[in-house]
């Protein structure tokens, strides 16, 4: 039965993959039909590639967020094209919904990525996001889109509304952690360099091995 709670679940997913930094410069979610759209503009005190490497450490995407329960790379498709999962799980009042989520990743460099949802193997019929990193002064301009159908039900009026004030009111707290991981990248701090920007440039999938790591808060 579609309720509120499928909301709430939808905003933690949306928070755990599109919050940026220290400071929400812009942000919209919209909807038409079924299908929902979130467009939101962030600046990153870290270098374009730096960012990337986090964005793409998909064995250790738990360290974004704790809302990723499982997350990994799995075996990529014929034509070598990479495939990344993740799990989410969205609770209120003590019941949780789990979202899944297994995507090609069409596009992994240091400025710009792109995944695409395999709906067969995912609990949305489609799903399509893109992050744009543009260097500006000393850090980045994140710019992350999504439009994404899910395959189970939302409140046609309060979703939007709960997905907009989850983001604004948690966002930050995400957003800071990409930038302290970023960060740490930049300064070659021991563990915090990734393997996975240039497997995934390689097309190469590990398979999934984050399952349940600690996330930070």
């Amino acid at each position: 039965m579609v309720n509120a709670r499928t909301g709430i679940a939808v905003a933690t997913l949306l928070l755990g993959a599109a919050a940026s930094t220290a400071t929400l410069d812009f942000i919209d979610v919209g909807r038409d039909g079924g299908v929902y759209s979130l467009h939101a503009e962030t600046f990153i005190d870290a270098p374009p590639q730096a960012i990337a490497s986090v964005l793409l450490d998909y064995e250790r995407f738990g360290r974004i967020s704790s809302v990723y329960k499982d997350y990994g790379y799995l075996d990529p498709l014929p034509d070598g094209t990479p495939v990344v999962f993740t799990r989410m799980e969205g609770c209120l009042l003590g019941i949780c919904k789990s979202m899944t989520r297994v995507e090609r990743l069409e596009a992994a460099g240091p400025r710009y990525i792109r995944t695409v949802t395999l709906p067969e193997r995912s609990d949305f019929k489609r799903s399509v996001s893109e992050w744009s990193l543009v260097g500006e002064g000393g850090g980045t301009r994140m710019i992350y889109t999504l439009e994404m159908e899910p395959d189970f039900g939302i409140p046609p009026v309060i979703g939007p509304l709960l997905i907009k004030r989850t983001l604004k009111r948690g966002g930050v707290r995400v957003i800071d952690r990409i930038e302290s991981l970023a960060q740490a990248v930049e300064a070659g701090q021991p563990g915090a360099a990734l393997a996975g920007l240039s497997a995934a440039v390689a097309g190469s999938g590990a398979g999934v091995r984050g399952a349940r790591a600690s996330a930070a808060e």
